[in-house]
């Protein structure tokens, strides 16, 4: 008699099943068989009192099926699968199986704080109701159907030192006292002259607080100009009308209010990062929402209700129904996480992206959601935000873009195609990989090697319990971001960061520093976008068995760059790399962007580089940071031509139409020794050249070429030209 084997006295538990009757409400529906996914307690039938009943019916889906939607938002979450019994069905079940199926529906059971979705499945056995019964979080299910129709995802945002910076008559005065003790330590005059000009900074915005402060009214530039009352709308539920003393310096980029307009120490002085415009304008544009907006700060409620208020005055980006829930607060000795934003269940975590100057303040779990800035500085930096081609708020924006591409190509051709395939005979496995926004964002921190030399900047802003951890020297250690350089100008403008196509990482005084990984990626965005070409991320698992991970890079369709890695950051960096390579000698003469200009000979890079890549990306391989020269007056000329450029480009974006792009082009230089260097720049707007520039140097150059076209835009009545203009507002 043979005796049964080990492996068979240890076989699992068949699967549970049972029969139980379905109601809609208190009607009945039918008899149906249940069957567990899964064997022993885990297979344990989701429904209490051993009976199904429905409370509602889930929104119409316009073009995802109730399983695409829920395999996104809770993957592998079916606990069970239900069969019709006796055949024929019961009419009643059968119309509630013809209505799911139909109109993308589901019916839904509550039990406790969890849905169980009943999902109609189309069967190898015709005529028989089946459905995939699926677990979600309550409310969950609801919010996401429209978001995922949409092809919308959510976005969070940090608000101090991401998009803005504020200070009070306090916080202003702790910072120049904390830069005088600086100053009376230090011994080299560059960094003198450098904390001297950040002091005079912060002295001339305080005053303009102290003015308002007292007198309701501020001074600048000689004009007067008093405040506006602004009425804040109420949420729901508060009857309480608010007015606020506002006055607004748009050239200054600045704002200036009371968070209780009742305590004049409560006024506060706010700077608005450059570039916010762009990126709000992109995330509803053409009245379409392509993010669901979030705010996470760990700044005091009544300050961030009110930063929110300012940066979205028309309430586009969160509506005042929804502002209560969606301005997040928490406290600066916790961290921030993406349960905790959408703990009403407005999100899944894997369908948002974060915005931040910070990573490590995120939980573990949601760092790869985070795509980090550099701390907004305006004090200390001024010109670090137009120094760069791109701004860094519309590199955000380019991230954006990238991360809701990829996300939604991926559920459209994998998800959403093998969902369409899938019958009630299939198993749990037999479910497709659900694609989540940390898969398109490279994460990494902005963080800066520091200098031994250099003390780092002190951070800016006021945001309550947070800034006073910050002063307090309790901040985060990954929150220090210092500039390892020995050269800081009279002016005190740091050197943007450069990376370089060899991943050499070269400093002025010949430290290291690390490239931040998503510069690659960031370049690609903007050549595509000013292209009006499609840049595209496809990621595989490789085939090979030392490595994970594959990243292919397509421009235009078109294959130009891969990269294999151990991860999958690493695969997208490498992709990025060879794909810029490939473009440098291919596309190069397509486009630049107002911020730069193209050398038409790329084997030839005249001094600091000229073109799009090389204002980015050193072809030699060197990060292009040179050390100021020459006097300070000399010094003084170049950023007072900086600073002007970039307002004349400005006022050049402000006439032409969004789609069209004024293109920089340098010409042939003169002949000669570096001394003798001339820069001869042109501006075109659709082939047609607007103006032209000569100079000892680029930007003064680009600075006449510039000046010469605003001039002609402004008074012409070229027809070929006022086609591309914005139409001109007569005021009433």
């Amino acid at each position: 008699m043979l005796r049964p084997s080990p492996l068979m006295a240890a076989a699992p538990a068949a699967p549970v099943r049972g029969s139980m009757r379905m109601f809609h409400g208190d009607v009945f529906l039918g008899e149906t068989e249940v069957f567990s996914i899964k064997p022993g307690p885990e297979g344990t039938l989701p429904f209490p009192s051993n009976e199904i009943r429905i409370s509602h019916l889930s929104p119409a889906s316009e073009r995802c099926p109730p399983l695409a939607i829920l395999q996104t938002i809770a993957p592998f979450s079916v606990r069970c699968k239900l069969q019709a019994k006796p055949l024929p069905p019961h009419p009643s079940l059968h119309r509630l199986y013809i209505t799911c199926f139909n109109e993308y529906k589901s019916a839904v059971v509550v039990v406790g704080d969890e849905e169980l979705h009943l999902v109609a499945m189309p069967s190898k056995v015709e005529k028989v109701p089946c459905f995939w019964c699926c677990s979600v979080r309550a409310g969950l299910y609801a919010a996401s159907v429209g978001m995922l129709n949409l092809r919308c995802l959510a976005i969070v945002f940090d608000l101090d030192e991401t998009l803005i910076v504020a200070n009070t008559m306090k916080s202003f005065e702790g910072r120049i006292e904390m830069l005088s003790r600086r100053m009376d330590v230090e011994d080299d005059p560059v960094r003198v002259a450098g904390m001297s000009a950040e002091i005079k900074r912060y002295i001339e915005d305080r005053e303009l607080l102290k003015e308002f402060i007292d007198t309701d009214t501020v001074t600048d530039n000689g004009r007067i100009i008093g405040t506006q009352k602004e009425e804040v709308q109420p949420m729901p539920g508060v009857q309480e009308r608010l007015v606020r003393p506002v006055i607004r310096l748009p050239e200054r980029n600045a704002i200036l209010t009371r968070i209780n307009p009742e305590i004049r120490d409560t006024s506060v002085f706010v700077k608005l990062r450059p570039a916010w415009e762009d990126l709000r304008s992109y995330l509803t544009a053409k009245g379409r929402k392509r993010f669901e907006v979030y705010v996470c700060t760990m700044a005091e409620r009544d300050y961030a209700l009110e930063i929110w208020r300012l940066l979205d005055p028309e309430a586009n980006l969160i509506s005042l129904n929804n502002l209560s829930e969606r301005v997040v607060c928490v406290k600066a000795d916790s961290r921030k996480s993406l349960q905790h934003v959408f703990k009403e269940g407005g999100c899944h975590p894997k369908m948002a992206m974060v915005i931040d100057d910070r990573l490590q303040v995120w939980d573990e779990k949601d760092q790869p959601r985070v795509h980090v800035v550099p701390a907004y500085a305006p004090y200390y930096a001024p010109q670090a935000e137009m120094a760069n081609a791109v701004p860094v708020l519309c590199v955000a924006r380019n991230v954006a873009c990238n991360v809701r591409g990829g996300f939604f190509r991926e559920f459209d051709e994998n998800l959403l195609k093998k969902v369409f395939e899938l019958l009630y005979e299939n198993e749990l496995l037999d479910l497709p990989y659900a694609p989540d926004v940390g898969d398109y964002l490279v994460c990494e921190d902005t963080n800066f090697v520091p200098s031994n030399k250099d003390p780092p900047p002190i951070p800016e802003g006021m945001s309550g319990a947070e800034i006073e951890k910050r002063l307090n020297g309790r901040a985060y250690q990954g929150d220090q971001r210092q500039i390892s350089s020995s050269t800081r100008s009279a002016d005190d403008v740091r050197v943007p960061i450069r990376a370089t196509l060899s991943g050499s990482n070269v400093q002025p005084n010949g430290g290291s520093l690390a490239i931040t990984p998503s510069t690659f990626v960031t370049v690609l965005q903007e050549i595509g976008r000013l292209c009006n070409s499609k840049v595209e991320f496809r990621s595989t698992v490789s085939t090979s068995k030392i490595t994970q991970f594959s990243v292919e890079v397509l421009f235009s369709n078109e294959k130009i760059g891969i990269g294999i890695g151990k991860t999958r950051d690493e695969a997208q960096v490498l992709a990025a790399e060879k794909a810029l390579r490939n473009l440098e000698s291919n596309y190069l003469s397509f486009v630049a962007p107002i911020g730069g200009v193209l050398n038409k000979d790329t084997s030839k890079s005249p001094r600091g580089g000229n073109g799009f890549l090389e204002d980015v990306m050193d072809s030699d391989g060197d990060i292009a940071m040179q050390e100021p020269s020459g006097s300070t007056s000399e010094q003084k000329d170049h950023l007072n031509n900086v600073d002007r450029l970039s307002s004349v480009i400005s006022l050049i974006r402000e006439l032409c139409l969004e789609d069209q792009h004024v293109v920089f082009r340098d010409q042939i230089q003169n002949p000669g020794t570096a001394t003798n260097e001339e820069y001869h720049f042109q501006v075109e707007l659709a082939g047609q050249i607007l103006g032209n520039g000569v100079g000892v140097n680029k930007d003064f150059a680009k600075l006449q070429a510039a000046e010469e076209a605003l001039r002609f835009l402004r008074t012409t009545s070229d027809p070929q030209i006022k086609k591309h203009l914005r139409p001109i507002r007569c005021n009433s």
